[in-house]
């Protein structure tokens, strides 16, 4: 049924637009753009309701799907339903519209481990900061952050916070400095809103 077909459709697409804001930063990697990190975290708040309405769909969708029909005599049933309109392509819609609403928990796979390689000569030339961040929204934004601030020489050690909304950095003076970790974060999108020198 053509119905049943745009439920399957919308339960898809608010499963997306769920997972949207943490999508995004594997796309941003993977394309290498990684200022377009940021483009959907403005989904974030509605992300509750989006899950939501996609369980609601999709539940719908499938209580459409195995309730009975009505038998009808006069016509020919012998014509074979189309692919899209079977349990098994609703199934098929089912899963990856669960893993589209999981992806927050799993993103982390897809990005690189970066590990500093910073030998450290003097410890005094070693500092720590902390940046507070605006926008990040899940785990793919701190791996994001975290990737792009790794690039920089002279980081020995990141530990980035979605749910601080903060990066603490440790690195060495003599190598790189505040502002060009700033200008990294920025780089991928999200916004420095405060910097701070630990010790």
């Amino acid at each position: 049924m053509k119905s049943d077909n745009k439920l399957a459709g919308l339960g898809l697409l608010t499963a997306i637009s769920a997972s949207l804001c943490c999508i995004t930063p594997v796309l941003a990697l993977l394309a290498g753009t990684s200022g377009l990190a940021s483009t959907f975290s403005w989904l974030d708040p509605f992300r509750p309701y989006l899950i939501g309405l996609t369980v609601l769909v999709l539940a719908f969708a499938w209580y459409q799907k195995l309730k009975p029909q009505k038998q009808i005599d006069c016509c020919d049933t012998t014509k074979k339903t189309p692919f899209i309109q079977t349990k098994k392509f609703l199934g098929f819609v089912t899963v990856f519209a669960g893993l589209m609403l999981a992806f927050p928990s799993y993103v982390h796979i897809f990005f690189p481990k970066t590990e500093s390689q910073t030998i450290i000569t003097d410890q005094s030339n070693i500092k720590t900061a902390e940046f507070t961040i605006n926008g990040m929204t899940c785990a793919g934004c701190e791996e994001n952050v975290n990737h792009e601030v790794n690039k920089l020489t002279g980081i020995i050690k990141t530990n980035v916070s979605y749910d601080n909304g903060n990066a603490i950095i440790e690195f060495d003076r003599t190598q790189t400095d505040i502002q060009e970790i700033e200008k990294a974060i920025t780089k991928t999108g999200y916004s420095v809103t405060d910097k701070k020198e630990i010790k």
